[in-house]
């Protein structure tokens, strides 16, 4: 018998056809598992927002950075239309104030700062043109820690940022979401 009559199984080709074929159904099986265990656990896509009011005027002061933000935020995900000026506005949302903290988190043997926590607070007020409010007024807080390295000092610096810019789009979602909550005062 040759070499070339041998019987040596299914050639190369086949193989991979029926790996890719196996592959395929394995992923099929995974995908069909664990969509519905994300569904049971709460997990939804990002949709359209809806709010009980049409218009909102964002009394932002001085903090016009979260004010985009928020802009953005609003008018792309949602039914409400942001004005600008609070005379045509269904609701007004005042942020007076946006507070940025660093506290000295731990410090090492010798009273080095090892780490930092950096703190931001997001005061917020909606009400409508008579005063009455829609939501109370509230406050969001988040907290990041990072670890300081004297030797990176540029790198903390980039980290910092980093952080900070995060913490500002996650306070940005958390004031949708409560805004999506309200409700016109009875």
């Amino acid at each position: 018998m040759s070499s070339s009559e041998r019987i040596a199984g299914p050639s190369p080709s086949a193989r991979d056809d029926h790996d890719a074929g196996r592959r395929f159904a394995l992923r099929a099986l995974a995908g069909l598992v664990i969509v519905p265990a994300l569904a049971a656990c709460g997990f939804h896509l990002r949709g359209q927002a809806t709010y009980t009011f049409s218009s909102i005027f964002i009394n932002g002061g001085r903090a016009s950075v979260f004010q985009t933000e928020l802009t953005k935020a609003l008018e792309s995900g949602g039914n409400a239309k942001v004005t600008s000026s609070a005379g045509g506005a269904q609701v007004i949302l005042d942020v007076p104030a946006i507070i940025d903290q660093k506290d000295v988190l731990s410090l090492s043997s010798s009273g080095s700062v090892q780490e930092y926590q950096l703190v931001m607070r997001v005061s917020f007020r909606l009400h409508d043109a008579d005063g009455l409010d829609w939501l109370p007024p509230g406050e969001i807080v988040l907290r990041r820690a990072y670890t300081f390295n004297e030797s990176q000092v540029l790198a903390r610096d980039a980290e910092e940022q980093r952080l900070l810019r995060e913490m500002q789009s996650d306070a940005v979602a958390q004031l949708v979401r409560r805004l999506q909550a309200a409700r016109k005062p009875a």
